[in-house]
């Protein structure tokens, strides 16, 4: 899966020294979370670099077969029907060839956010505590955890396991139900993880408050 060079890529300043990796949500693309990107740093701030990378078309069960962007095929979001593990898997090694490409361009892992939205955030929560190198920290909105429980006991890196982790979740969510982020919280928890979450009065979507937080929380990790 060849995602790396497939991406929209913003940089705040000249020679960035930090990188957020950010996967954008079921059938949207790369451009969608490109226009915050000025509320998230400020003109005077460290610089850093976005990369927006597009997800590749598939067809998506849950949608009847239609073709759209997608990090893995969903038939359902109620937590019991099987998860598409070999597109997720897939997704995870586009994920780890953006991180290497990032560190060709001399950025260290260690100075890395791995983010996503809804099903980027979800594959976020997935590769982030998997990666064997050290993250400057995982972000996921309004998302949920895929292949959790035991499958995450197992397969998680120790490199992670005190990486910062910032969750965020519209209580008003009619797509992915807060409780499917509030579990996702209880588990990565309950697996030793520092998890700041946050609820905010809104839909699936982002808001200002989200945002301001979002910017808070990149300027403490990196």
């Amino acid at each position: 899966m060849g995602v790396p060079g497939d991406a929209v890529e913003v940089e705040t300043g000249r020679a960035p020294t930090g990188c957020v990796i950010w996967l954008h949500g079921l059938g949207a693309d790369g451009h969608d979370f490109e226009p915050i990107v000025p509320e998230l740093v400020r003109p005077d701030e460290r610089a850093l670099r976005f990369v927006f990378p597009h997800a590749p078309v598939r067809p998506v069960t849950l949608n009847g077969g239609y073709r759209m962007r997608a990090w893995y095929d969903i038939a359902a979001l109620d937590r019991r029907t099987a998860e598409d593990e070999t597109g997720i898997r897939a997704s995870q090694e586009a994920i780890g060839a953006l991180i290497r490409r990032e560190n060709e361009r001399g950025v260290p892992t260690g100075r890395i956010v791995l983010a996503g939205f809804s099903q980027g955030g979800a594959m976020a929560l997935y590769a982030g505590p998997r990666y064997p190198e050290k993250l400057a920290g995982i972000m996921g909105l309004s998302c949920y955890l895929l292949l959790g429980g035991q499958r995450l006991a197992a397969e998680r890196s120790a490199a992670n396991q005190a990486t910062p982790i910032f969750l965020g979740h519209g209580n008003q969510d009619p797509v992915v139900a807060p409780q499917l982020g509030e579990d996702a919280k209880r588990q990565l928890q309950a697996a030793g993880y520092a998890v700041e979450w946050h609820t905010y009065s809104m839909p699936h979507s982002v808001n200002p408050p989200e945002v301001a937080d979002i910017a808070a929380w990149l300027r403490r990790v990196l």
